[in-house]
């Protein structure tokens, strides 16, 4: 018989935050003890149906009376449930849909300011055909083509399925949207309209969309979610193990941040009042691992060593092919990778930052679950890729949260007593990545950790939890939820792996240069988390080399405005594909020199 257990933890994503509570208490009470707001008009009486979650592992009560009026046999069969009906029975993984919060997380979508010379690889024709008579009964492919003579394009069975009914919808007057560097027509559209374009950052933890129109190059709309994945793992290695376990898994993966990005482009179209068939080209940048469970590529050889992908090169296919729900042969293109771990979301932001065409010498690091990194130097370009774990995004600490209302980002240590900033200002019930990195740095500027990253138990801000040194960021009369507010001296040790990681590989790119940290120019940040992060707090723990300030420059997400780039430029795929082409990549795992370098980085200066 099983053991019963008096307490039991219940994790919520996408939020990332994690509630220790009596066995038997509600999914509903357990987020509202850490600072999750779950939508329940009913005030949990179980009959508005507000605070819907999935249930993604871990034992739980039967569903009531009221989740089967509310919930369908296949919804509960799927492991939907209403947060206060139900109970946890034991350790439980709690998946949270967007509608079911009350406020939603910050999300990264700014970057760099979109600059390149356009010239996009789906172009518009627009035509005024004869309709067919007695004395012309041309087909009506013959009749479009003859029109767009002498490029004479390809036209798909799906696009051509489509064909007569849209030609006379238009009245025989119809803009032909097509692929260039295909000579294909993939879509047939009202004379005049505007054809549009998606660009994506598929994150690990968050998705960034943007709509373009592919005449002008303007951004019409952007939005973002969060990666839908991450109820089966917060970091890659997690996702690829699942995937593993079967076809249906890497499926159920790939049909997930497929559908996600249906919807968000339904959501971009419904902002400018249009449809997401006028969409004709799309561009997806992300890491290896994501790129290839979006595409439905293997990932089983990038769980093992040596670590390779499945394909390396730049892929252009129908959008269609792998589930979007865009123009009928809308095309898909998928930027070159330059390793195992250094995807096309890197060759992206290497587009978008033009680290190399500059000449100076550039340190450019991409900080997230996975942190890319490359050098380059003497018309060289080094890189690597080190899993910096999933702290930076408020996972894996004792208090941490991501990036939404409540979540502390900014700490500054004074009198005697910490002070903290949070997001929208709301009262603080967790950390998020930047957080944590301040109250590190900040910490060690007080004297209450040491070298080593303990926590000095004579300071008065520690003291004993559960047996582990804490220090009190926020006592609980200043928190939203009524419990203290800490960091402990794992969640110490959390941000010296993750930095650890990080200068080990910044110093073995340095050494492969053969050069000091001195001789850099510049030292560009990218990525959600490097806009966030202070600066000043990166360069005390040891993640950032010790340079002046103004050799530093944070330009949010550069792998989205990549991505806006290679939508609109044909040059610029090309360019990718020399530039990924050209990146020596050093795999750290295997590097002789790479534990010392981590031990040693480990450690606080």
């Amino acid at each position: 018989m099983a053991e019963h257990r008096a307490r039991v933890s219940v994790d919520f994503e996408p939020v990332g935050r994690r509630a220790e509570v009596p066995t038997g208490t509600t999914i509903l009470a357990a987020a509202g003890s850490v600072g999750v707001e779950l939508a329940s008009a009913c005030g949990g009486q179980g009959t508005c149906g507000r605070c819907r979650v999935r249930i993604v592992s871990g034992a739980v009560t039967a569903p009531s009376d009221s989740e089967r009026r509310q919930l369908s046999t296949a919804e509960l069969a799927a492991g939907a449930r209403l947060a206060c009906q139900t109970a946890a029975a034991a350790d439980v993984r709690i998946e949270i849909p967007p509608e079911s919060l009350m406020t939603a997380q910050r999300l990264q979508l700014e970057g760099l300011q979109l600059e390149v010379e356009l010239d996009p690889p789906v172009v518009a024709r627009d035509v005024n055909l004869t309709p067919p008579a007695r004395d012309d009964l041309r087909a009506d492919a013959t009749r479009l083509l003859e029109a767009l003579a002498p490029d004479a394009p390809r036209i798909g069975l799906p696009v051509l399925a489509e064909l007569p009914e849209a030609l006379r919808a238009h009245g025989w007057a119809a803009r032909i949207a097509i692929h260039r560097p295909a000579n294909e027509i993939v879509a047939v559209a009202p004379n005049g309209s505007r054809l549009l374009g998606l660009a994506v950052d598929l994150g690990t933890t968050k998705l960034a969309a943007y709509l373009l129109d592919l005449e002008t190059g303007e951004t019409l709309a952007r939005a973002g979610a969060m990666n839908p994945q991450i109820a089966y793992g917060e970091d890659v290695m997690s996702r690829i193990a699942h995937a593993n376990t079967g076809p249906s898994a890497r499926a159920a993966l790939q049909d997930l941040v497929v559908e996600a990005l249906n919807r968000l482009a339904s959501e971009l179209c419904n902002e400018i009042d249009r449809d997401p068939t006028a969409i004709v080209d799309c561009v997806v940048v992300g890491n290896t691992a994501m790129h290839h469970l979006f595409a439905g590529l293997p990932v089983r050889q990038l769980g093992e060593a040596p670590y390779v992908a499945a394909c390396s090169g730049a892929l252009e296919v129908h959008a269609a092919d792998v589930g979007l729900r865009l123009a009928t042969g809308a095309t898909l293109y998928l930027p070159p990778l330059i390793a195992g771990f250094v995807g096309a979301d890197h060759t992206a932001m290497l587009v978008a930052t033009g680290v190399v065409e500059t000449g100076k010498t550039v340190l450019a690091l991409d900080i997230g679950t996975n942190t890319e990194i490359s050098l380059a130097f003497g018309g060289r370009l080094w890189t690597c890729s080190t899993a910096s774990g999933p702290a930076f995004e408020g996972a894996h600490i004792s208090n941490g949260m991501r990036a939404a209302p409540g979540a502390i980002e900014r700490v500054h240590y004074g009198d005697g007593h910490f002070h903290v900033q949070t997001v929208d200002s709301r009262p603080p019930v967790g950390l998020c990545g930047s957080g944590i990195l301040d109250a590190v740095a900040e910490a060690l500027s007080a004297g209450i950790i040491d070298a080593r990253g303990r926590l000095i138990s004579s300071h008065p801000l520690v003291a004993s939890e559960n047996g582990d040194a804490a220090c009190v960021l926020v006592p609980a009369a200043e928190t939203g939820h009524s419990h203290d507010i800490v960091f402990t001296r794992a969640d110490v040790g959390e941000i010296q792996l993750a930095k650890g990681a990080i200068r080990a590989g910044t110093e073995l790119l340095l050494a492969a240069a053969e050069i000091e940290v001195e001789a850099l120019d510049a030292v560009i940040v990218a990525g959600a988390f490097g806009t966030y992060l202070d600066l000043r707090s990166a360069i005390r723990v040891g993640l950032l080399p010790h340079l002046p300030q103004d050799r530093f420059r944070q330009v949010g997400n550069a792998a989205g405005t990549g991505a806006r780039q290679l939508l609109v430029s044909v040059p610029g795929r090309g360019a990718a594909a020399r530039l990924a082409g050209r990146a020596q990549y050093i795999e750290l795992t295997t590097h002789p020199a790479f534990a010392d370098r981590f031990v040693e980085a480990m450690r606080f200066r």
